[in-house]
């Protein structure tokens, strides 16, 4: 059937129907056929916009008769607003199977429910461009066997990628995401990975592209050869019943960016950014494989230094002299020398726009390299030999694939089998070493913590869930309880005590949800901020308000309901120590200390409930947090907003520390690790320091980017014995998980409201001292009229595949104490 027939169909179908042919059909076809006698092939593209909701029946007449019509591809585009109602649109898009080239439906603004169902169904389109959409939640479930491009730009809702949100899509070759709000490096790479054809993608444009191409205005000559090959040669593969008469590259992406002066534009050599026509590094065939892989050794036993925010590219400072031929190598990686200070520098003229969170990670470019191996270009730089090599060395020198530097991921079948048989079953190459290093070798922990590596690198998207007997228990007036500070029991690992703004105690089993024990607020409890168990005297803990009152619990008399009173929950009343924000009891549960706003520290004796001591002014600013040793009864440290932390011993008679440590900004907190070789110290944004707890000296500085934010209130305790450190931030819904002994990154988890997806910001956290890699965290949420909440976080299960668990947002709290 040729184009005239098509015509012909479509006005019998509309005199058939009773309503009067739409001019710009007819065009449409005029074009067509005018197209077919000069080039011998054509393609009909219809607007939505010039569609009224008349034309939609006599249209899936003609669409019917496509398939089997003369007319090489059919476009459904989107340019401006119309009055066609989106309910048509779908039938319309499923009525063609084999010719739908093009679907364009860019700033449509369609409802959920019909992106939903587009996700859900599939289309049978080469090219899909919903920039610019409300779609919160990438969910390709349908069949897109056909798709080899997508647009995803500029739809802000979408926050993360889930796990099977591609697993239709097994032709998909272009991707681009810029300005979504995509943060993870580690769930984002998990899901592009399933799609096995990926070879360009973005998340961030070059000023100049309109596609997800290497740029072929700043490109040196292999980089336009790999552009060509990119673009054409793939496309006429896929697209073989294309008409040649039309740009497939400017079909795919035709409205990505607005027409923009692209004067002084940068060359670029290999993935360097170079000033046209300068000449220098204009050929760089002189340089070896063997000088590549020197350069790229060498760089790789680089420092980055820490006061480095990173770029757009996620790179850092790397300090080290270098030979000149170095000096071009490392411009390849997007490095420049640095003359003035003799160091080599992020290069700075990489012009990106529109960038997604992920892009500000750092190491971004590298990780994700490193990460998607098919790759062939990322964010408009085409990917070099060189730049996989420095993947390699910079994933390898700054993340953990598994956790225990296992290097292959193992089933947890495996790990039973190999501990039933008796054998190691470790897949670390230097494993001596690691046994050193770990202190477990053969030993019980080994196989545990075999199968927690199993378990994790199954579950790149962690099972987060709220602990319900905070959102789901309700006080006098309907109110609900609004957590401010909690810890885990030291010995029973069903219990937690949480402490709430309003000033009640509440004793919970947080395995099971149930409560265990609730202290309403006396007239003169404020918010509870400190909180510690006893461990000789396990039913008693020690709780402390912001308005200075402290008081000792024993649970074997706190009612299990909401509302009850027993007097003699309350075993003991201390002396108040103003503006509390941190209290600790010591090993032998003897003493304890108390510290707050100001530079005081305040000993108390348990046993007779008095005040022993005021250890004055042993800061300059106020005293955030103060923890006794693990194993010492007289050891104790401080941390304070003067940047200093402190280690002390009561048998001194504290006036003058053991050592001082300094920090470049506040410390919010200090914790001993829990053999005490250690001191865990967290300054305000993101500044998180181990320091040897013997003599302070710096041990691992584990390099978290900083945001900038003066508020950004920063706490960081061990998890996993001395293994693992977690680290969160009261401006960021971030928790990052680091090796102690390597200071490298195994993990990011992001926390976000399951039915609203706004983000649930880190206030505080604590490790599960029974279970391997399992935390909770406490959240707050900006929005002033939200609910609190006690996240749990297990790495070792995954979120897919179990019940859906969903929670309220949280306010904004304070940063006072731990």
């Amino acid at each position: 059937m040729d184009v005239s027939s098509l015509q012909s169909r479509y006005l019998d179908s509309c005199k058939k129907h009773e309503v009067l042919p739409n001019s710009a059909v007819l065009s449409w076809f005029y074009k067509a056929e005018i197209q077919k006698s000069e080039q011998g092939k054509c393609s009909i593209k219809f607007f939505l916009n010039q569609l009224c909701n008349a034309d939609i029946y006599p249209l899936i007449d003609v669409f019917l008769a496509l398939d089997s019509s003369d007319v090489d591809a059919v476009d459904i585009l989107h340019e401006s607003p119309c009055n066609f109602n989106e309910e048509y649109v779908m039938p319309l898009l499923q009525t063609i199977k084999l010719k739908l080239r093009v679907v364009d439906l860019h700033d449509m603004s369609p409802e959920e429910n019909f992106l939903q169902e587009l996700c859900h169904h599939g289309l049978a389109c080469h090219i899909l461009n919903i920039r610019c959409t409300h779609i919160q939640k990438i969910n390709m479930a349908g069949t897109f066997v056909q798709l080899h491009t997508l647009n995803l730009d500029f739809c802000t809702s979408i926050g993360s990628l889930e796990k099977d949100c591609f697993s239709c899509m097994p032709s998909l070759m272009r991707l681009s995401m810029c300005e979504t709000r995509v943060a993870n490096l580690w769930t984002t790479t998990a899901a592009l990975s399933k799609l096995p054809s990926l070879l360009e993608l973005r998340f961030q444009n070059c000023l100049c592209c309109k596609d997800t191409g290497p740029c072929p205005a700043s490109c040196g000559n292999k980089a336009r050869i790999a552009s060509e090959k990119l673009g054409s040669a793939p496309l006429n593969k896929c697209l073989s019943s294309e008409t040649s008469s039309i740009s497939i590259r400017d079909a795919t992406f035709q409205d990505f960016l607005a027409e923009e002066n692209c004067g002084d534009l940068l060359s670029l050599t290999g993935s360097a950014l170079i000033k046209e026509g300068s000449g220098k590094f204009d050929n760089l065939s002189h340089i070896s494989e063997v000088e590549m892989s020197s350069c790229l050794q060498r760089v790789g036993s680089i420092e980055i230094s820490s006061d480095v925010p990173p770029s757009l590219n996620g790179l850092s400072k790397l300090e080290k002299k270098i030979t000149d031929k170095e000096e071009i190598l490392a411009r390849t990686h997007m490095w420049e020398w640095d003359l003035k200070n003799g160091r080599l520098t992020s290069l700075k003229n990489y012009i990106s726009h529109y960038p997604s969170p992920i892009c500000f990670e750092k190491h971004y470019r590298e990780y994700m390299v490193a990460s998607l191996p098919r790759l062939e270009v990322l964010d408009n730089l085409a990917i070099t030999k060189m730049d996989r090599e420095m993947g390699r060395t910079v994933f390898s020198k700054y993340y953990e694939y598994l956790p225990y530097k296992r290097q292959n991921k193992q089933s947890v079948v495996t790990v039973l089998q190999k501990r039933e048989m008796g054998t190691t079953g470790s897949s670390c190459p230097n494993f001596s070493k690691f046994k050193q290093s770990y202190h477990y070798g053969k030993s019980q922990y080994h196989f545990s913590r075999s199968l927690a590596a199993a378990k994790l690198g199954s579950a790149a998207w962690p099972l987060l869930h709220p602990l319900h007997t905070i959102s789901h228990v309700y006080k006098e007036g309907s109110k609900k309880l609004r957590a401010r500070q909690f810890e885990y029991h030291p010995s029973d690992s069903c219990l937690m005590v949480f402490g709430t703004l309003d000033g009640e105690v509440v004793v919970i089993n947080h395995e099971s949800g149930k409560l265990v024990g609730y202290v309403p607020s006396a007239n003169n409890m404020n918010s509870v901020l400190g909180l510690c168990w006893l461990k000789k005297y396990p039913s008693k803990l020690l709780a402390g308000s912001d308005n200075g009152c402290l008081k000792l619990f024993d649970i074997n008399h706190i009612p299990p309901i909401v509302g009850g009173v027993n007097r003699s929950a309350c075993v003991a009343t201390f002396d108040d120590f103003d503006q509390l924000t941190s209290v600790h009891v010591n090993s032998e549960d003897d003493l304890f200390l108390a510290s707050g706003y100001s530079k005081d520290v305040a000993l108390y004796d348990i046993s007779s409930g008095k005040r022993l001591q005021l250890f004055t002014n042993m800061h300059r600013e106020p005293i955030n947090v103060v923890k006794f040793a693990h194993h010492s009864p007289f050891l104790f440290a401080t941390s304070s907003f003067d940047h200093d932390v402190k280690l002390w011993d009561l048998r001194q008679k504290p006036q003058w520390p053991c050592y001082t440590a300094s920090s470049s900004s506040g410390n919010v907190m200090v914790c001993f690790s829990p053999d005490d070789r250690y001191l865990l110290v967290s300054a305000v944004d993101n500044e998180v320091m181990q320091l040897l707890a013997v003599d302070g000296r710096l041990h691992m500085d584990f390099k978290i980017a900083s945001t900038g934010s003066v508020h950004n209130y920063t706490r960081s305790y061990y998890v996993n014995g001395s293994d693992y450190i977690i680290s969160g931030s009261c401006d960021e819904n971030v928790v990052r998980i680091c090796c102690t002994q390597t200071g490298r990154r195994l993990r990011d988890v992001y926390l976000e409201d399951v039915e609203s997806g706004n983000s649930l910001y880190v206030q505080s956290l604590r490790g599960d001292p029974f279970r391997l890699f399992h935390m909770s965290v406490l959240t707050a949420s900006k929005r002033p009229c939200s609910n609190w909440e006690i996240i749990k976080v297990n790495l070792l299960a995954s979120s897919h595949g179990t019940e859906e668990h969903s929670h309220g947002q949280n306010i904004r709290s304070t940063f006072l104490g731990g």
